[in-house]
């Protein structure tokens, strides 16, 4: 109720041109994009490692082109020895007006396929289709778009290969009447403790350690891998923990991520439950409702676009030792709960 009023409170002083409840265009639909960008892709590709410079380039899809800035990001996917083809930001030079495709996006990420070949594609579907589990069992999370995309530079076509943007902080925390805090560690009593435990709960559902609810790669940049959403600027309870970045896990399974050192497991196949002990309450709960949305999981993963049916195979049978774990209460506790933080 609270956030409800608060959120109406901020609705009637300024209503945004898209209203608070609803995506961005970009985001409204899940039909594939067909996108063309348009620029030194060579260059962006072959300095990736090393550079993360934006490029003038352009953006064209859906009758539209929007001359925008596009660089390289992310740390280990830049990384050579593990992707060929870096992770992308998309940025626009000039705010596209209220009937373009792209209205209210500013700086978009876009996740890429590593390396030119099917495998790689099918990785990348995995990583999005996590997204999407998310997505089923919570709206307060990132919403993603599928495109495909023809990688030009110049005459040439450099390649065609499926995408993913993912859904700005800022435009998620407005969809849902909320803002996104710039903040740094922030102790584990200011966030939801429900939201916390199914964060947690889904985390270890889709395989998931390579995370940080509260705690940030400095202490003054939360969280790793994580967004936290408050009723405003300056909320310190009752904090929305929001995760991305899932192409470390078990579900996902790239070839190239590795296993948390720390964990003393040899696999990222391996589930590790990295909650919180203080929220051991609500997981029964938690997994109840998990439980309750197994078939709606399902078929997420099964209407997964372009995945094959190797892919959504793996994905399912993945998904149902998760279910094994949170069978009944007696499980859940040693599986889960005794191995707490």
């Amino acid at each position: 109720m609270k956030r409800l009023a608060l959120a109406f409170a901020f609705a009637c002083i300024a209503p945004p041109a898209i209203a608070q409840g609803e995506a961005t265009p970009l985001f409204a639909s899940d039909e594939i994009l067909e996108l063309t960008l348009d620029g030194p892709i060579r260059e962006i590709v072959a300095r990736g490692e090393k550079s993360t410079d934006p490029h003038p380039a352009t953006l064209s899809a859906s009758g539209e082109s929007h001359a925008i800035q596009l660089s390289a990001r992310g740390n280990s996917r830049r990384l050579k020895e593990l992707c060929r083809f870096p992770p992308l930001r998309v940025r626009f030079d000039a705010k596209p007006d209220e009937s373009s495709l792209f209205h209210r996006q500013g700086s978009i990420k876009l996740v890429t396929h590593c390396r030119d070949s099917e495998s790689a594609e099918q990785t990348m579907l995995r990583e999005y289709a996590a997204y999407r589990l998310y997505n089923v069992l919570t709206p307060e999370s990132f919403r993603v778009r599928l495109v495909r995309v023809s990688y030009r530079d110049g005459e040439s076509e450099y390649a065609r290969r499926l995408a993913f943007f993912i859904e700005d902080g800022d435009d998620a925390a407005r969809r849902l009447g909320l803002k996104e805090l710039d903040v740094g560690d922030t102790p584990l009593a200011q966030v939801d403790r429900e939201d916390a435990a199914r964060y947690a709960l889904f985390q270890y559902m889709i395989g998931n350690t390579d995370w940080a609810m509260v705690l940030g790669p400095t202490k003054t940049d939360c969280c790793h891998n994580s967004r936290l959403f408050g009723a405003s600027k300056e909320a310190r309870s009752a904090l929305v923990p929001v995760p991305y970045d899932f192409d470390n896990s078990g579900l996902v399974d790239a070839g190239y991520a590795v296993p948390n050192p720390e964990l003393g497991t040899y696999s990222v196949r391996t589930r590790v439950y990295r909650g919180f002990c203080s929220f051991n309450d609500l997981v029964p709960a938690a997994a109840a409702r998990m439980r309750a949305l197994r078939s709606q999981f399902e078929a997420s993963l099964a209407a997964t676009p372009e995945a094959d049916a190797g892919t959504v195979a793996a994905m399912t049978k993945y998904l149902a030792s998760f279910y094994e774990d949170i069978e009944d209460e007696e499980t859940i506790g040693k599986k889960l709960l005794k191995k707490c933080r």
